[in-house]
């Protein structure tokens, strides 16, 4: 199968995961919301302007994880703003639940490279930037590759990977494998640390090597 047909394809089987998730999943989405509001607060959900497809920017919708911004209260840092309630949907991957609202939207698909930030597009090389060319996903192939224990190069370097050989039979190996890596909670973020730190732009001297095709199957 082409890719262009494939692309086609996979919008209609995104649309239909993505409603089936969210009405399968309902009753914890509910939950969820009802936790989160009771120990945030409103709003319940987070919300950002991400790059989608072309870099195209969106609004990503996730559950609210962490506390806002008060220099009083000693409220500053990533760490001193996460509650316990949004560690633990951290772990579980809870919090990106309201992501399968983007998917139905078309601003995401369920596979494919993660939404970063608007402001890392001029950070890009080249080649890492075409991760750009498919829509981003709720799950890639970089997250069943190591997560947030990979560096950058790493992560981009399985991104455009994935952008040159996605097909039906890899986005269903990486949705298995995501079951596993949400199950052993690993990777969610570099050891001691709360969230992943900046992506500042890589330097030629220590660009990532594409990884090879028979290396790239997720385990």
């Amino acid at each position: 199968m082409s890719r262009r047909r494939y692309d086609s394809v996979k919008r209609v089987l995104d649309v239909c995961g993505a409603l089936a998730g969210l009405v399968l999943l309902a009753p914890l989405l509910g939950g969820v919301a009802l936790l989160v509001r009771a120990t945030l607060g409103r709003p319940v959900l987070f919300r950002q302007t991400r790059p989608g497809r072309h870099g195209r920017p969106f609004t990503i919708v996730k559950f609210r994880t962490m506390r806002e911004v008060d220099e009083g209260a000693g409220l500053v840092t990533d760490a001193q703003r996460l509650t316990r309630v949004g560690r633990a949907l951290r772990l579980a991957s809870l919090d990106e639940l309201p992501t399968l609202w983007n998917v139905l939207r078309g601003h995401m698909s369920l596979v494919g490279p993660r939404p970063l930030l608007m402001s890392y597009l001029d950070r890009y090389t080249p080649d890492q930037a075409r991760r750009h060319e498919v829509r981003p996903g709720v799950t890639g192939l970089a997250q069943v590759r190591g997560r947030n224990a990979l560096s950058w190069e790493e992560k981009f370097a399985w991104d455009v990977w994935y952008v040159d050989h996605r097909s039906p039979g890899l986005d269903l190996r990486i949705l298995a494998a995501t079951v596993g890596v949400v199950l052993r909670r690993t990777g969610v973020a570099p050891d001691g640390a709360t969230s992943v730190p900046e992506f500042l732009g890589t330097r030629a001297s220590r660009a990532w090597e594409a990884p090879h095709a028979c290396e790239a199957e997720p385990r």
